[in-house]
């Protein structure tokens, strides 16, 4: 057998370790562009005429996807390896540069800095079409708890950063000067933990017995991307789907990614920044619902590793999914006539929905493939849930209608 002399304990060996360091990729994966989001009120404050969460999301977007996809078309050539290692170096330095721009403009508002931030917001967008859908695709065709704890860490790093927020809103004063000094610290932070994922992958991930173990299978089944990762011989050609087929295989599954995330972007953040009104929380509003959102994600991506309560049918999967869009008319007569209580509560739940369903969908979709089909699979629902993610951004200015620029 070409992937190892004892596959049962090769299988499991260093799982539980591989589990951690697939939380901390996943983390690393989004934590630069939260930070971005979560001092929302810093850059509100700086550019308070340009609408920055709403521009920033917007703006990191397009690079994501295009990115994405392009990667997605050329999947089974692609370096896996060399492809994740350089976008986690691009969150490195789009973090540090985050820095430099401010200490360069000494935190001053205007125009040239919020292009500034723009540029930025793209790198991270480029960088994260390098990452999620390459630690997706080479997840996807090892065990489903690593596919779990990797975007179960996308969540998390969602919900360390607005509890990072609260801690600096709290210690430093609610000011230009206290804002920027929150907002330094959360890109220093961010720089340390990408420079960390950076070496995670590179020498840590790859020598684990089960990770070596998963990637000569694949490499045994047909796959060339992980190929550097290995001392393995040549791998054999055996017939696999294409891309194209894939997709009519999956297209409910694909179709799940896409409906889950433009309801989703479609209302958060920018919807639960901007449009929410005012109520007793203030200033702390906003930062209230954008962590009641993250922490409700990320506990959703948990309740899939309950074998009860997991959703496994194609159907069930496609309805609950459906059945989310009933979010829209509620979130639109809470904010004009409910009071915080109930818009907590309801950003909970598309937090809750948006974890569990995401993680229900990318478990149970690679199963019963080789490994490039998983691979390419797993490529393909990110892309999916990407064009979900950016039309959601732009359906998101849907809700200035009627209420001027």
């Amino acid at each position: 057998m070409a992937y190892g002399k004892d596959p049962a304990l090769s299988a499991s060996q260093g799982k539980y370790w591989g589990m951690f360091v697939c939380w901390l990729l996943g983390n690393g994966c989004l934590f630069g562009f939260n930070s971005m989001l979560t001092i929302e009120d810093y850059y509100t404050y700086l550019f308070p005429k340009y609408h920055p969460t709403r521009v920033v999301t917007l703006t990191y977007q397009p690079f994501i996807l295009a990115t994405t996809a392009i990667f997605t078309y050329h999947e089974a050539k692609v370096n896996t390896r060399l492809r994740n290692l350089a976008g986690y170096t691009l969150f490195f330095l789009s973090s540090f540069a985050a820095i430099v721009l401010d200490v360069a403009t000494s935190g001053r508002g205007g125009i040239a800095p919020f292009v500034g931030i723009c540029i930025i917001t793209a790198v991270f967008g480029i960088a994260d079409g390098h990452v999620q859908g390459g630690m997706t695709g080479d997840l996807s065709l090892m065990c489903p708890e690593f596919i779990q704890s990797f975007f179960a860490g996308l969540a998390a790093s969602g919900a360390i950063t607005s509890a990072l927020r609260f801690v600096t809103k709290a210690a430093f004063e609610n000011s230009r000067d206290g804002l920027r000094k929150g907002a330094m610290l959360f890109f220093s932070i961010s720089c340390f933990f990408e420079l960390l994922c950076v070496l995670l992958y590179a020498f840590i991930f790859p020598k684990l017995p089960i990770v070596k173990y998963y990637r000569s299978k694949a490499a045994s089944e047909g796959s060339l991307t992980v190929a550097a990762d290995l001392a393995a011989e040549d791998p054999a050609c055996v017939e696999r789907l294409n891309t194209k087929q894939l997709l009519l295989h999956n297209i409910d599954y694909a179709l799940d990614m896409f409906l889950i995330y433009i309801l989703t972007l479609s209302i958060f953040p920018g919807f639960l920044a901007e449009d929410t009104g005012s109520h007793s929380l203030g200033s702390w509003y906003a930062l209230v619902l954008i962590a009641s959102y993250n922490v409700w994600d990320l506990i959703g991506r948990y309740i899939p590793l309950i074998e009860q309560i997991k959703l496994r049918s194609r159907k069930g999967l496609l309805v609950a999914v459906i059945s989310r869009l009933l979010l829209i008319p509620a979130f639109y007569y809470t904010a004009k006539y409910g009071d915080q209580g109930w818009m907590i509560m309801l950003t909970s739940f598309l937090g809750l929905s948006n974890g569990y369903l995401t993680v229900c969908v990318l478990t149970e979709a690679p199963k019963g493939y080789k490994g490039p089909e998983q691979n390419a699979l797993g490529n393909l629902l990110v892309l999916c849930l990407l064009g979900g993610i950016f039309c959601g951004a732009v359906l998101d200015w849907v809700w200035l209608i009627g209420k001027g620029w």
